[in-house]
């Protein structure tokens, strides 16, 4: 499972790379000395971070969490035992978390990241729909009411 897991953190790495024309390596650096030089950039090492943060969690508690399996009498699960569990679960969702927002980031169709629509409150230049005008009858004259006051 952590192969499989390293190949995401590989597979975001490269996406990364490519997006940005550097070495993962190289942006961290740039991105470290001059931060508000592209702020996308900044903002997808730093989550990618943030990504590679919870997976080493969630490895060592995985691996905490199979040691403590491996002591635990047969068919028996104790608290500190079910407390691991938890805590690998949390941390699983956190690093899917992560990895959402990463994807989200590096994914330029992403809802928000497009050019504003007519339906995102952009200027309307006219109809959406090429219309004719309606044709109109011919001018009625007025009609007095009746019963209407002088």
């Amino acid at each position: 499972m952590s192969e499989e897991l390293d190949d995401v953190l590989g597979t975001f790495a490269q996406q990364i790379e490519a997006r940005f024309q550097m070495p993962l390596g190289q942006l961290r650096d740039a991105v470290t000395a001059a931060p508000a030089a592209n702020p996308d950039a900044t903002t997808v090492a730093r989550w990618y971070g943030h990504l590679e943060e919870a997976q080493g969690l969630l490895s060592r508690a995985e691996d905490d969490l199979v040691l403590a399996l491996d002591r635990a009498p047969a068919g028996e699960l104790e608290d500190p035992v079910m407390a691991l569990a938890d805590r690998v679960n949390t941390l699983v969702a956190v690093r899917d978390g992560r990895a959402m927002v990463v994807r989200h980031l590096l994914d330029d169709n992403a809802p928000g990241k497009r050019a504003p629509g007519a339906w995102r409150g952009a200027a309307r230049t006219g109809p959406a729909i090429p219309t004719t005008p309606v044709a109109r009858p011919a001018a009625v004259p007025a009609v007095p009411a009746r019963g209407g006051m002088r």
